[in-house]
């Protein structure tokens, strides 16, 4: 390559710098997002719904003494799989309030013969709660409270005669989320359960049961 070309090409380049600077001066422009970051933090607000899974153990009590001295405990565990729908609302910079309903199917029993056989199984678990939580951006810590509903069957002696009744009460629990994207989160929760008690009639005895539950789940939920 000769030295015009050489000094054509230069001033080429040269020219093409000088107005590229003088064209940048000129525009206004934002900066790019980085790539591969995405913000999926402090938006709870709206309806979700959900679904979960997890475990559960407690206390069946006998309270009246018919079947077994009273005040008898009889330890019951299993799992739970349940559905959830509730709605968020930002109340201030950093709090969240919201709304909750929950059904689980569960295999939360178990089964004593110390006194008279039995066997005892908590067919489904519902709530409906109010949860107030922390906005932390793209984590909600939360606690909540609200009513409890449990469905749990007794079995005396291997089927000779069975009741079930639907326990009603309260619950009290913490939990966190954490969101994963715009609209989907990961909920840890624990509760705690007391259902109140229900009489079962069992073979022409009458006596009542007290029902209180742990129980721990994990879960995921899609907003709207």
């Amino acid at each position: 390559m000769n030295r015009l070309a050489v000094s054509m090409l230069t001033g080429v380049a040269a020219l093409g710098i000088i107005f590229s600077v003088q064209a940048a001066d000129l525009i206004i422009s934002e900066p790019a997002p980085p790539v591969g970051i995405v913000d999926v933090g402090g938006n709870w607000d709206g309806v979700y719904v959900g679904a979960f899974a997890g475990y559960g153990w407690g206390t069946l009590t006998e309270e009246d003494g018919v079947f077994a001295p009273s005040d008898t405990d009889y330890e019951i565990a299993g799992w739970q799989v349940g559905v959830a729908a509730g709605a968020n609302f930002t109340v201030s910079e950093a709090i969240v309030a919201g709304i909750v309903a929950d059904i689980a199917w569960a295999d939360i029993g178990g089964s004593n013969d110390d006194f008279a056989p039995l066997e005892y199984n908590i067919n489904w678990l519902g709530s409906v709660r109010g949860r107030l939580g922390f906005d932390g951006g793209a984590f909600l810590p939360y606690v909540t409270a609200g009513l409890a509903f449990a469905n749990n069957t007794i079995d005396l002696d291997a089927g000779l005669d069975e009741d079930t009744q639907t326990h009603i009460g309260w619950t009290v629990g913490a939990g966190v989320e954490f969101a994963v994207a715009d609209n989907v989160s990961l909920d840890l929760l624990y509760r705690y359960s007391d259902y109140g008690s229900k009489s079962y009639e069992l073979n022409g005895g009458v006596s009542d049961f007290g029902l209180a539950t742990h129980t721990i789940s994990a879960g995921v939920n899609f907003r709207f």
